[in-house]
């Protein structure tokens, strides 16, 4: 099975092509305000226009109000979206039923007790996204650049599509999935040249890694 690529944080129409031409499996579109590589629904909806086919287009929202939702899936053209909050299983479940996108639930890891929130998730997410739970002074839930402890997931299985995020670099990338047996795997600053800034090459060395891995 061949290793599928996210490339999270997205805010440039040369990056969507740049990352398509990579071999990307996904691109996700930051919703978060506090985020460097926040866009907003009218920016997202022209950069989803420049996505070549075949590339899932992900909205990333954090504890996002129903409101807040509305606006985005009712200007972007989307695939999936994905929960980075504290939303609970109920809330996946809300989520999934009012906009019929597949949803994917990110879970913050840590250590090992962190893994016990799963099972929930698992009963009514699409997919599970394992990140490194942020430190608790971060002023973001995720695209810190920071890895958890990969020994921790390794020779683990889940009923759902999983996901590999965290601090992943085209330096770091095939060790990971060789430890964790992850297929998908996720990155946003790992390939950027500045915050939200994606670069070309880093984006095609991160897939020629991944798939070596």
């Amino acid at each position: 099975m061949s290793i599928r690529v996210k490339f999270c944080g997205l805010t440039r129409p040369e990056d969507i092509l740049a990352a398509a031409q990579a071999g990307a499996s996904y691109i996700g579109f930051n919703f978060f305000p506090r985020s460097p590589r926040y866009v907003t629904p009218d920016q997202a909806r022209d950069l989803a226009v420049e996505t070549p086919v075949g590339v899932a287009k992900v909205a990333l929202v954090v504890d996002a109000s129903d409101a807040e939702l509305d606006a985005i899936t009712g200007q972007v053209p989307l695939d999936m979206i994905q929960l980075h909050g504290a939303e609970s299983p109920e809330r996946v479940a809300e989520v999934k039923a009012r906009y019929g996108l597949p949803v994917m639930k990110v879970v913050g890891v840590r250590e090992r007790a962190d893994l016990e929130a799963l099972a929930g998730y698992e009963a009514v997410a699409d997919q599970i996204l394992l990140d490194a739970k942020p430190p608790r002074d971060a002023p973001l839930p995720g695209g810190n650049g920071i890895p958890f402890d990969w020994r921790l997931v390794a020779g683990r299985a889940w009923a759902k599509p999983w996901m590999l995020a965290g601090g992943l670099t085209p330096e770091n990338v095939a060790e990971a999935i060789r430890l964790t047996g992850a297929r998908q795997v996720d990155t946003a600053s790992g390939i950027e040249s500045a915050p939200g800034v994606k670069d070309a090459g880093l984006m095609r060395a991160f897939v020629e890694a991944a798939r070596c891995g």
